[in-house]
């Protein structure tokens, strides 16, 4: 079997991807690698500053746009937009282990951020979408050994970071297998997958943290770790143009997952409950508004 490399990902030419949050890390290395094989790439950024700089580092066509995966005005203004044709929207931007904070519609941040907002982004941009959905969960999705879904926004109960950051990565497998399911209940061509880096090189826990020692024992051994943004970005553009079936889970295939080239991994029996993913679901649409945009095809009396 053939080592999954950048090499491998096939000529990308005439085709759209959003890739969000890609200004820096692995996000930035997915839309550059993409862009460098002849995609049209939308960089879907909360910073448009450090958006257009890091596309000024990139070879091909690529655009970039505001995005804050935190507003849900502003995801309905960028889905709206978007008149054209999305091959792949790869759902990539998150935070990690921040202090308590709520979005703009008053979501916990790592929830509202990590899941609600690509939620509602995938559920927009479904009728223009061509070709697959690409979810970045994370090895953290095994953190939580239940799903509160009568208190996601952690209202009612202490708040424990790490917990809620978890919980966010686990929603996120939970909605690619409803997605999917959904999908081809539709007779939809498009197919919904999930990736994790491993331990990879990122900020993301280094602009919003918590001032404990756990936490930064957390993010200091992840840092002597961790894969570079390159690998760590491999399982993702695996994920994005492999040839796989949907609800496919892709990271790295050495020890732990947590380095290692790409390749189809395991998933908490949590997050392979069907039942929670569409209590999930129907949960997520009555937080957002944003519901699925696709009918199920009628059938022959």
């Amino acid at each position: 079997m053939t080592t999954f490399a950048a090499s491998s990902i096939p000529p990308m030419t005439g085709r759209t991807i959003v890739v969000t949050g890609s200004n820096s890390g692995i996000g930035r290395v997915t839309a550059r690698t993409l862009a460098a094989k002849g995609a049209r790439v939308l960089l879907a950024v909360r910073d448009v500053g450090k958006g257009r700089s890091a596309a000024a580092t990139m070879t091909g066509e690529t655009e970039v746009r505001h995005l804050d995966l935190a507003d849900l005005t502003s995801i309905r203004a960028f889905a709206a937009g978007l008149d054209e044709p999305v091959d792949i929207l790869v759902n990539n931007a998150g935070v990690m282990v921040p202090p308590l904070v709520r979005t703009a519609d008053g979501f916990e941040l790592q929830f509202g951020t990590n899941h609600l907002g690509h939620f509602a982004l995938t559920n927009l941009l479904l009728p223009r979408l061509t070709g697959r959905v690409v979810t970045v969960s994370s090895n953290g999705h095994r953190i939580p050994r239940t799903l509160d879904l009568d208190d996601l926004n952690w209202e009612r109960k202490p708040y424990r970071a790490l917990q809620a950051y978890g919980q966010s990565k686990l929603a996120n497998l939970l909605f690619t297998a409803e997605l999917q399911r959904r999908l081809a209940d539709t007779g939809s061509p498009v197919i919904a997958t999930a990736a994790h880096p491993g331990i990879a090189s990122t900020n993301l826990g280094h602009a919003h943290n918590e001032d404990r020692r756990w936490t930064r024992l957390l993010l200091s051994l992840t840092g002597r770790l961790a894969q570079s943004d390159e690998d760590g970005a491999l399982p993702t553009l695996y994920a994005a143009t492999a040839d796989i079936p949907g609800n496919s889970y892709a990271g790295p295939g050495g020890f732990q997952e947590g380095r290692g080239a790409p390749a189809l991994v395991g998933r908490s029996g949590l997050a392979q409950d069907d039942g929670l993913a569409r209590r999930l679901w129907a949960v997520s649409e009555e937080l957002t508004g944003v519901t699925f945009p696709l009918r199920t095809p009628r059938t022959s009396p």
